[in-house]
């Protein structure tokens, strides 16, 4: 029986909530206040058996409130369980490199991840990521600085990019 835990922030995007195994790694987060809306993001093999609330997350808690407060890069230390396929799971690895403040677009990431020709499955990589900010897939925008898509909505892709100094224009 594996059992994890779940707690919810207020950012100046919006409630984030995340899903945290006992050992820390981070299985789903978004910004919302609904847990229904991130555990059919989880793969089934890392689904646990139980989520329990807690108020405070500990480590993961605290590198949420430190992003939205400027620490750009406390994200980048926060282990993270995802499971899929090769290529998605290289592709969610090559996400994590992408700096903040410097957005690429969807062209750009199929390069970065190996698959020049593959726009839309380095689309599908950010679609399917379960572990947004942590995986950051706010940070892959369409040529030309349009923002493409985002699960969690424009308005709050639109807050990130600009909180990390690349505004993209909605397009």
């Amino acid at each position: 029986m594996s059992v994890a835990h779940s707690s919810t922030v207020d950012t100046p995007a919006g409630p984030f909530t995340a899903v945290v195994t006992a050992d820390g790694a981070v299985l789903a987060s978004g910004w919302t206040a609904d847990l229904d809306l991130l555990t059919p993001q989880i793969h089934p093999s890392l689904m646990p058996s139980e989520i329990i609330w807690r108020p405070d997350l500990g480590t993961v808690t605290k590198a949420v409130q430190t992003y939205h407060e400027g620490d750009l890069t406390v994200i980048d230390s926060v282990e993270v369980r995802q499971k899929s396929g090769p290529f998605l799971q290289h592709a969610w690895d090559v996400l994590r490199t992408v700096r903040a403040g410097e957005p690429v677009t969807y062209t750009e990431y199929a390069v970065m991840s190996g698959r020049p020709a593959a726009v839309r499955a380095a689309a599908s990589a950010c679609a399917r990521n379960s572990a947004a900010l942590f995986v950051p897939c706010h940070r892959v925008i369409r040529i030309g600085g349009d923002l493409g898509g985002f699960r969690w909505g424009l308005d709050v892709k639109r807050w990130l990019l600009a909180h990390e100094g690349s505004e993209g224009q909605e397009g």
